[in-house]
């Protein structure tokens, strides 16, 4: 990997990485309609199975671990897509990536004034 994209604990989205993550990226696409939602909560396994979701991908989906997701070749804007279907939000998600608690999440940008 080119020095450029070794970020330390930064996970880069490379094409390698979007073609590891295809179907992950385009079943949590399909989250944009509230019908493909409303399935994906009445039989998610079915739902991974119609997506053809490797096991570490729909592991990482059963986990609602935005990490593991994003080592399975998630892009962090479809992620969001699924983040929504159970009310997470943007500091949810951080709070995940960072290891903290919402809570010293929220308070570590109100310090850093955001």
């Amino acid at each position: 990997m080119d020095d450029h994209f070794n970020i330390p604990g930064t996970p880069v989205f490379t094409g390698a990485q979007a073609r590891k993550g295809y179907a992950l990226n385009k079943m949590c696409f399909s989250f944009n309609e509230g019908d493909n939602r409303k399935a994906f909560l009445a039989d998610e396994e079915a739902y991974m199975d119609k997506y053809q979701l490797n096991s570490a991908q729909k592991q990482a989906i059963r986990n609602r671990n935005v990490l593991e997701l994003i080592a399975a070749g998630g892009n962090i804007y479809y992620l969001a897509k699924f983040a929504g279907i159970f009310g997470l939000g943007v500091q949810d998600v951080g709070a995940q990536q960072t290891g903290m608690s919402i809570e010293d999440f929220k308070e570590m940008l109100v310090a850093h004034g955001h």
